[in-house]
């Protein structure tokens, strides 16, 4: 992994009474330390930081563009910037061939099946060659998870298990088009811990056409387990599915729900993740997520880098997965 730490000193701290308090948590339980992810999952740079190596980390669908829910939010395009399984080809192979390119980690996702989780039991053999042969970081993700595919994710020795969760019942059904309850993905937090693996949780803010509903309750369920690294996404519209055209949700709710979830889990590495909305409010929200005190960002919006620095924090650079942060130091 590279990373840069950004040479210059940071500036004072602002003063205790212009500090959040999200801000001064994180000073307490993390240092002045702050840092900013690039993952090889599209081409990005800005004037603050250039990748030197754009595929280090990169996204696989084990069912290429295919998914049996068609959610509201997405309807596979999430799935169109991956690579995709060819027929009779397995994920070692795909997975050797990126190594060889240069790639040090592999995003394992895929489409959902009817059951709400990705169909990832014919890979586990594939899973463990990746990270015994090749030495590659492997996250999954994972959807609901049955005991089956915890025992068999454990057995792979795989570095990670990101999974949305979601906290509203009206949710799951509505968007999501799952006969499921938000008890189904605590347990599959559940399911996950007690197979011994690392938990990467992630939440998308204003999952509910641009409204926030379960996200409380998503939280609540997340902080009752130990988890590695808390994952904020904000809803962004797409083109081409059913919510292309309704507004993201209101910028002060998003930004309070940082400041809620900083709070409500202090000792807990959170990070603004990849997805959320471009241009002015990308720019707000990266600044928001600096001042209410959250722990990382990827992509940063240009001048975040250096707004992290004037706000009297150490910025640092990794071109990787956000989810990655046990392997920082």
């Amino acid at each position: 992994m590279t990373v840069v730490t950004l040479g210059r000193r940071p500036e004072p701290l602002a003063p205790p009474s212009r500090r959040s308090a999200g801000m001064l948590r994180r000073l307490e339980h993390f240092g002045p330390a702050v840092e900013f992810y690039a993952p090889g999952l599209k081409r990005w740079q800005t004037p603050e930081w250039t990748p030197v190596k754009a595929h280090r980390f990169v996204p696989i669908s084990v069912t290429g563009t295919a998914c049996a829910l068609g959610c509201d939010h997405c309807k596979t395009n999430v799935l169109k910037g991956m690579i995709s399984l060819a027929p009779r080809r397995s994920l070692f192979d795909v997975a050797r061939g990126l190594a060889s390119q240069g790639t040090e980690g592999i995003l394992v996702s895929g489409g959902s099946t009817r059951s709400g989780g990705v169909p990832l039991e014919p890979h586990f053999a594939d899973l463990r060659r990746v990270k015994e042969e090749l030495g590659l970081r492997v996250i999954v993700h994972s959807g609901v998870v049955s005991p089956a595919l915890a025992r068999g994710l454990a057995t792979a020795g795989i570095d990670g298990v990101m999974l949305d969760v979601i906290g509203a019942d009206e949710t799951i059904r509505d968007v999501y088009h799952l006969d499921l309850t938000s008890a189904d993905f605590e347990r599959s937090i559940a399911l996950l811990a007690g197979a011994g693996l690392r938990i990467i949780p992630h939440i998308v803010i204003g999952l509910h056409w641009g409204r926030l509903v379960g996200e409380w309750a998503a939280l609540d369920m997340i902080r009752r387990h130990p988890v590695s690294t808390l994952i904020l996404v904000v809803l962004t519209p797409l083109v081409g599915t059913p919510m292309e055209h309704i507004p993201p949700p209101p910028l002060e709710d998003v930004v309070g729900f940082f400041a809620h979830a900083r709070a409500a889990m202090p000792d807990t590495p959170i990070n603004l993740g990849c997805a959320r909305p471009l241009g002015t409010m990308k720019v707000a929200l990266d600044k928001a997520a600096i001042d209410e005190g959250l722990n990382g960002i990827a992509y940063p919006a240009d001048g975040v880098i250096d707004y992290a620095r004037r706000s009297g924090l150490t910025p640092a650079l990794y071109e990787t997965c956000c989810s990655l942060t046990w392997s920082s130091s």
